[in-house]
C-alpha cells in the first residue's frame, strides 16, 4: 500500500468524482431544551426549547460525506411533498448536491426523526414516515432519473438501505444490474438479514451487528470469526468485497483472490460512532471510483471514519479534514519528508488561513544545507505557526546558478529540508522566482534572506508583510565549493 497514493487523491482527484446516492433519505432534527419543571396538565417535564438544528440523515448523510470530501453527488429516493422535504431540500442545497433525483411521493411523507434533548439528554424521538416498497410509478420514475444520469456519466455508486422502501429487492437488483452493465462500482450499506437483494454488488458495508444478522449467527468482535463469516456471505452473494466495520477493531475486508486486508482504527478518542458508517461507506465508494487499490480504498475509509468518531452527532466528514490527516500521518510514518504538489499545498495553506494560523513562507535553492540555513529556517519558523519552504527545481537552479549547480539534486535537497523540525511543507517551483506559488500559497509572512529591501521581493503584493532575516557571516554554500575545490587544486583531497 502507497499512503502517497491516498493523499494525492484526496488532494488532486476527489473533486472530479461523480458518485449516485440512492436510498432512504431522512432529516434529522433536535431539539434542545433545558427542563426545570413538570407539566400542570399531565405528569411530563415541560422542555423549553432553546434550539433547534436539523441535519442530513439517512442516505442524505452519506451524499453529506460524499460533498464534504469534495465529490460531485446526486441523490435519488422518494419523499412526501411536506415541510420536512423543504428543508431537506435546503440542507442539500448549502451542502451543494444535486437533488434532481428525489421523487415527491403524494402517498409518503418525509422521513423524518425528531428528537427531543433536555440538558444533553434525549427525552423523546418522533419518528415520521411510511415504511413500504415503492410502488410502480415511484419506481419507474427513479428509474428514469437513474438512466438519464447513466448518460450523462457516473463513477461510483452508493446505496444507502434503512429499510424505509426505497431499497425493494426488485429495485436493488436493477440497480446493481445496471452498474454491472457500465462496469460502474456499486456500495450497498445494508438493512436486514435477507442478502439476496444485494446478490452482485462490488462491495457491502455491514457492520458486526449486521453481518451477524445476514449469517444467522453471533460471534465475537475477533479476526477468524469475522473472517469466517464475511467468506461465507461475500460466495453466497456473489458480492465482490464485504467489509466489516468493527468499532473499535477498525475494518476486515474479505475479496477475491483470497483477498483479507484487517486495517485497526485510527481514532485516539471515541466520542459518538453515529454515523461513522455512512463515512465509511462514502470514503470507501469514492476511493472505489477513484480507482484505488483495495488497501488504499480501506485505509483511507478508516482514517475517514477515526476524524468522524472523534465528534459529538452526526457529522460529515469534509476533505481538508482527511487531507491534514492523510498529511499527519505520512509524516509519523517517514513519508512526510517530501515535496508537497502545489494542489496539496494549496489545499494546506487553506486550512491553516480558515484555521486562523499564520503561514510564512520562504524561498531558495539550498545546494548543499549547511548551519546558516538551518539558522535563518528556524528564525523564519518563528515568525508564525507553519513554514513553507519553496525550493528551486534543479532546471531553476541551473538558470541562477550556472550549469555545474546544483551538487545536489531536487528531490534530495526537499527531503532533508523537510525532515527539519522547524519546516512544514517543501514545494519545488520550476521558474525563475516563486511568485506564482506565492500567489496560489497567499502567506501570511513573506521571509527573505540577505540584504534585499522589502520592495525588492518577488511575490510580496501576494503576501501579508515581508521580512528580511540577514544570514549568519562565514556560511554559503558558494564558500563551502571554493574551500572544496581549493582542497582539490592542492591536492588535498
Amino acid at each position: 500500500m502507497n499512503n502517497l497514493d491516498c493523499t494525492t487523491f484526496v488532494a488532486e482527484k476527489i473533486q472530479s468524482l461523480r458518485i449516485a446516492v440512492v436510498g432512504d433519505v431522512m432529516v434529522d432534527r433536535y431539539f434542545y431544551g433545558e427542563v426545570k419543571r413538570i407539566s400542570p396538565e399531565a405528569p411530563v417535564p415541560v422542555n423549553h426549547v432553546q434550539q433547534i438544528r436539523s441535519v442530513l440523515g439517512g442516505a442524505a448523510n452519506v451524499a453529506a460525506n460524499l460533498a464534504g470530501l469534495g465529490c460531485q453527488v446526486f441523490v435519488a429516493g422518494v419523499t412526501g411533498d411536506d415541510d420536512n422535504r423543504r428543508i431537506l431540500d435546503g440542507l442539500l442545497a448549502d451542502a451543494c448536491i444535486d437533488a434532481s433525483g428525489l421523487v415527491k411521493s403524494p402517498h409518503r411523507s418525509t422521513i423524518t426523526k425528531m428528537r427531543i434533548l433536555g440538558a444533553r439528554q434525549q427525552m423523546l424521538r418522533l419518528d415520521f414516515e411510511e415504511v413500504g416498497d415503492l410502488d410502480r410509478a415511484e419506481a419507474d420514475a427513479l428509474k428514469q432519473w437513474f438512466l438519464g444520469r447513466l448518460e450523462k456519466g457516473l463513477d461510483g455508486i452508493a446505496v444507502s438501505d434503512y429499510a424505509k422502501g426505497v431499497c425493494s429487492d426488485d429495485f436493488c437488483q436493477w440497480l446493481i444490474r445496471m452498474a454491472q452493465v457500465h462496469h460502474i462500482p456499486i456500495l450497498v450499506d445494508p438493512k436486514g438479514p435477507h442478502w439476496e437483494k444485494y446478490d452482485g454488488c462490488t462491495f457491502i458495508t455491514p457492520n458486526l451487528k449486521e453481518m451477524c444478522e445476514a449469517a444467522g449467527q453471533t460471534v465475537p468482535n475477533e479476526d477468524a470469526p469475522v473472517l469466517q463469516l464475511a467468506s461465507m456471505a461475500r460466495e453466497r452473494y456473489h458480492i465482490g468485497n464485504v467489509v466489516v466495520t468493527r468499532s473499535e477493531k477498525g475494518m476486515t475486508l474479505v475479496g477475491g483472490h483470497r483477498t483479507v486486508i484487517h486495517s485497526p482504527a485510527t481514532a485516539l478518542e471515541v466520542f459518538d460512532v453515529s454515523g461513522a458508517g455512512d463515512t465509511a461507506a462514502a470514503s470507501l465508494i469514492a476511493a472505489a471510483a477513484g480507482g484505488l487499490s483495495l488497501p488504499e480504498a480501506v485505509y483511507m475509509a478508516n482514517r475517514a471514519s477515526g476524524i468522524v468518531v472523534g465528534k459529538v452527532g452526526t457529522y460529515p466528514v469534509h476533505r481538508d479534514e482527511l487531507l491534514t490527516d492523510l498529511l499527519a500521518e505520512e509524516r509519523k510514518l517517514g513519508y512526510g519528508f517530501r515535496p508537497l504538489s502545489w494542489k496539496e499545498i494549496a489545499d494546506l495553506a487553506s486550512i491553516w488561513h480558515k484555521s486562523g494560523e499564520k503561514i510564512v513562507f520562504t524561498n531558495g535553492c539550498f545546494d548543499i544545507l549547511h548551519v546558516g540555513h538551518v539558522s535563518y529556517l528556524e528564525k523564519a519558523a518563528k515568525l508564525g505557526k507553519h513554514l513553507i519552504v519553496g525550493l528551486n527545481s534543479d532546471d531553476s537552479v541551473r538558470r541562477l546558478k550556472g550549469g555545474t549547480r546544483p551538487l545536489v539534486r531536487e528531490l534530495d535537497r526537499a527531503r532533508i529540508l523537510a525532515s527539519l523540525s522547524c519546516v512544514d511543507a517543501v514545494v519545488i517551483f520550476r521558474e525563475d522566482t516563486p511568485a506564482k506559488l506565492i500567489r496560489t500559497i497567499r502567506p501570511d509572512i513573506l521571509v527573505k534572506g540577505g540584504d534585499y529591501r522589502p520592495d525588492q521581493v518577488a511575490g510580496r503584493e501576494y503576501a501579508g508583510k515581508v521580512e528580511i532575516i540577514k544570514f549568519e557571516e562565514g556560511y554559503s554554500t558558494t564558500g563551502l565549493i571554493e574551500k572544496i575545490a581549493g582542497l582539490v587544486r592542492e591536492g588535498k583531497l
